[in-house]
């Protein structure tokens, strides 16, 4: 009789934790990759590609966007979409990408921008390579899209790249559970989405970084990306409540926005209820 009981009890537990992995399997997961948060960039020259180390802080920035990808599968991926969205958003060569992954690169002037290609059928969006947003005075190459940005935010809210991407995969439903950058973006982003999983690549003194190893940094990624894909039920898109006010300060003003408001000395004002035409604004100023 204990022997059947144990059995069955058995049975019982692993066809619980079948169904718990099975929840998994068939994950679309969206990576959103800049450059100034991987390891060991510590100046705008080394993310440029007209300075000297450019080509081999490349090859980092899709080692670490490969760590991504393979925690992506451990976790049951089945859909990979990478988005190079550092500059030109030309940095990644698709050689170099894990090949089950498929690569968005280039410009365009929709307002997605980073985010191209996020919809509704994704599960879960990870964030590489990021960085602390404008006026962080100890982040690594901090600013918010543009050297020309002081500060945006949005319906009162100070938001760095990462939180105005995070808000347009909410708009899709889709919660960012992970992120990978310097020690400042990572606190930023808790402070903002709550619940995320992080990686701090280094910790930002400024003009100077303390930092991990690329090696340490990909086994981080990779066993950090496995673990949040493994249950997303703690994590929860990032939204706001319509109209989206953005109260965009910048240092030399750009062309006024249709509809926008200019409030102060390269202050400017723009509401509406659709974020994405916010972010037209955004990118159309800043």
């Amino acid at each position: 009789m204990r022997k059947a009981y144990r059995l069955l009890v058995f049975m019982v537990l692993a066809s619980s934790l079948a169904c718990a992995n099975a929840t998994q399997e068939g994950l679309k997961v969206f990576i959103s990759v800049d450059m100034e948060g991987i390891a060991g960039v510590v100046s705008g020259s080394e993310c440029s590609s007209r300075g000297p180390d450019y080509d081999y802080f490349r090859q980092i920035m899709a080692w670490e966007t490969n760590a991504a990808i393979e925690g992506a599968i451990d976790a049951g991926a089945a859909e990979i979409l990478v988005r190079d969205g550092h500059g030109s958003k030309t940095n990644i060569m698709p050689n170099q990408l894990h090949p089950k992954a498929k690569l968005l690169r280039g410009v365009t002037d929709r307002p997605e921008n980073m985010m191209l290609g996020i919809d509704d059928t994704f599960d879960a969006v990870i964030f590489i390579g990021y960085h602390a947003k404008a006026g962080t005075e100890e982040g690594v190459i901090a600013h918010t899209s543009s050297g020309n940005v002081i500060d945006l935010s949005v319906n009162g809210i100070s938001l760095p790249e990462g939180g105005y991407n995070a808000l347009i995969a909410g708009l899709y439903d889709v919660p960012v559970v992970f992120a990978a950058g310097d020690n400042w973006i990572c606190d930023q982003l808790k402070d903002l989405l709550g619940e995320i999983a992080t990686c701090e690549t280094k910790i930002g003194m400024g003009s100077a970084e303390l930092g991990l190893h690329p090696n340490v940094v990909k086994e981080k990624i990779k066993k950090g990306v496995a673990e949040a894909l493994e249950d997303l039920s703690r994590f929860n898109p990032y939204k706001m409540t319509p109209p989206y006010t953005m109260t965009l300060k910048v240092k030399k003003e750009r062309e006024l926005y249709s509809g926008a408001e200019k409030v102060g000395k390269g202050e400017f004002v723009f509401t509406s209820d659709d974020f994405l035409e916010v972010m037209d604004a955004f990118n159309k100023m800043k």
